[in-house]
């Protein structure tokens, strides 16, 4: 995507998740259901959190994209996820990966490459660690937090995108997207967004939104993401600490104007 054309592209996303509204089925973890399904809304998508193996598979098939968080793993979970990403691939409905703590314990790990194994996953979004650790036995995550920078899995991230017919996001202070041959920075955001719980679970959860109204999903992370990190620095500025940036957060998501975002967008080719 040209330069020229990111911020035009940003907005007109924006736009369209604002008039589909798109369903967005998350099966993610306890810790992050309010705050995900709180920025979905405030975007303007729907989110629904459903994870019982009885229903993920109706639920999905009314879905615009399916994300799937590993955070609070359990096998029920699992096998949820499996369920809806399998029906999902059948419909022909994005599916999102979030490989939350992958690296951390080999249950995260092996979990995360399982469903990569298993279904046809359209992006990955994690940071840097977590990216690694899909690759690399020797990568390592600090709980949830990453101990590398995105520079460090730049190279790994286009080969692993590439060998895995899919779109890579790693997330930190300058976002990466790649397919494994086009390469996407964002360089919207604020340090702020590291300070609260569920920041970058927002961010895969706004992939799917974005995702859901935009086919390419280098295209759609990209945009997405330059939505989130702007929103994230609107809401810095009227932010006293990581309690009111929340509040403010949340407000920024929903006040955040198409036409703003094609200003301030902040999307580079690599």
């Amino acid at each position: 995507m040209p330069e020229s054309e990111a911020g035009s592209r940003a907005a007109g996303n924006l736009q369209a998740v604002r008039n589909v509204k798109p369903l967005v089925h998350n099966i993610t973890n306890y810790v992050v259901m309010n705050v995900t399904a709180n920025a979905l809304l405030a975007a303007g998508a729907s989110p629904v959190m459903a994870h019982a193996v009885e229903e993920v598979e109706e639920m999905v098939s009314l879905a615009g994209a399916l994300v799937l968080n590993i955070g609070t793993l359990s096998p029920a979970w699992i096998d949820a996820m499996l369920l809806a990403g399998r029906r999902a691939n059948e419909r022909g409905i994005p599916v999102i990966l979030d490989p939350v703590g992958s690296g951390a314990t080999s249950f995260r790990t092996e979990t995360a490459k399982r469903i990569l194994m298993d279904i046809k996953i359209g992006v990955v979004r994690g940071n840097a660690s977590e990216v690694l650790s899909l690759i690399s036995a020797e990568s390592t995550t600090k709980g949830v937090d990453s101990v590398h920078g995105v520079d460090e899995a730049a190279e790994t991230a286009l080969r692993l995108a590439a060998d895995l017919s899919t779109t890579l996001v790693i997330t930190g202070a300058e976002d990466l997207v790649t397919d494994g041959n086009r390469i996407l920075r964002v360089q919207n955001g604020h340090e702020l967004m590291g300070r609260i719980t569920g920041s970058g679970c927002m961010a895969t959860a706004l992939i799917g939104a974005f995702h859901a109204v935009d086919e390419d999903p280098v295209e759609a992370s990209a945009t997405a993401l330059a939505f989130f990190g702007l929103a994230g620095e609107r809401a810095a500025a009227e932010s006293r600490g990581p309690g009111t940036f929340q509040a403010s957060l949340l407000d920024a998501l929903y006040g955040l104007t198409p036409s703003e975002l094609e200003q301030g967008a902040r999307i580079r080719t690599s």
